[in-house]
């Protein structure tokens, strides 16, 4: 069996490893392409190292740019590598550009398409990965879902048929990543000074709080008067839109700094006091760390996190504030997201049904 695996953003990587890593053990022919969507390498280059993955086979180089001039340039390029390889699957890894032109460009050319963490809705559809998840999942052959959640909003969208259940694969790379770095002090930790519980870790990158000057500075505000440090993972996107917009990332609890590697991201969430994102990664990573998570958003596809109380919404700086600060959710032991084995399982139900769409 051959796949073709096309990740472009930094969640895909984490993905991309226990995929790469269970590949390797069934001796899958396995070509992974990077599109270059994230262009800096402590969000790109580097995530392979530290998650032990083989350079990519392909490197598309395509860079930032608006969403269209993005996906036309990824789809101008993929056609070219998927007509050369010709796989059994292309895999596309979630709701990125990325993902919506591999799901296109392979479709064109009669590929079949597996999408990794299929069925996951916000029904938000202002935004971007929205309309990029619901695309791929209704133009794809297979959808590969992490949650009985996403299952059930796939069967509502009349694609139970294509559905299968396999858990999440982020779940897997963490939980390794999770034992390495056990008894590991967090690099950010000893490089700022930080008291262990004593700061909050932060990432904020989506559209909606970034690109209106307003909202970003509202966000910004929120995070600057938070009652600990506030350490600000800022993507370099963001530093561009905050220095358009004359927005400072480094002002009252917040500092800015530029992001840091998996593990060490791993490493300083368990050793903070909690999360404030935006970042569907970042809230399921702090709620299988048992670190509670502040979400600046109006709605997530993470709803497990929510009602297991490891996770709470907000948008206005009060909302900030109290989510912040609000004490620990009673322990769970709860697993929404797998067992840690889902990537095995991906594998194994690519080559089941590799007959039933070639």
């Amino acid at each position: 069996m051959k796949i073709v695996s096309v990740v472009g953003a930094r969640p895909q990587f984490v993905k991309l490893a226990p995929i790469a890593k269970a590949a390797a053990a069934a001796s899958v022919d396995h070509v992974i392409v990077h599109t270059g969507q994230h262009y800096d390498p402590m969000l790109s280059d580097v995530f392979f190292d530290d998650l032990g993955i083989a350079a990519p086979d392909v490197h598309l180089g395509v860079g930032s740019g608006s969403h269209g001039v993005q996906t036309g340039a990824m789809l101008g390029a993929l056609d070219a590598v998927f007509d050369e390889h010709r796989p059994d699957w292309v895999l596309a890894y979630g709701d990125t550009n990325s993902t919506v032109a591999a799901a296109l460009s392979a479709i064109k050319l009669h590929i079949p398409v597996a999408h990794l963490e299929a069925g996951l809705r916000s029904f938000n559809r202002r935004m971007p990965e929205e309309h990029n998840r619901v695309l791929t999942d209704h133009a794809a052959d297979l959808l590969l879902a992490p949650t009985q959640v996403a299952v059930d909003h796939l069967a509502a969208e009349g694609l139970a048929d294509r559905t299968v259940l396999v858990g999440d694969v982020m779940t897997d790379v963490l939980f390794e990543v999770r034992e390495s770095i056990a008894h590991t002090p967090s690099l950010l930790v000893e490089e700022l000074g930080l008291e262990p519980g004593g700061f909050y870790v932060s990432t904020i990158h989506r559209a909606e709080n970034t690109d209106d000057p307003a909202r970003l500075a509202e966000v910004v505000d929120g995070l600057a008067g938070l009652d600990k440090p506030v350490i600000l993972l800022a993507h370099p996107r963001v530093v561009a839109k905050a220095s358009a917009h004359g927005v400072s990332l480094t002002q009252g609890s917040l500092q800015q700094h530029p992001p840091i590697a998996y593990p060490d991201l791993l490493a300083a969430t368990l050793a903070s006091a909690g999360v404030v994102t935006d970042s569907g990664g970042l809230q399921k990573e702090a709620f299988l760390l048992r670190v509670p998570c502040t979400t600046v958003r109006s709605e997530t596809e993470w709803t497990e996190t929510i009602e297991l109380g490891w996770n709470v919404l907000a948008n206005s700086p009060a909302e900030i504030a109290t989510g912040a600060a609000r004490p620990a959710p009673m322990p769970t032991d709860a697993a929404p997201y797998g067992d840690g084995h889902a990537a095995e399982r991906v594998i194994a139900t690519l080559d089941r049904h590799r007959a039933t769409v070639s």
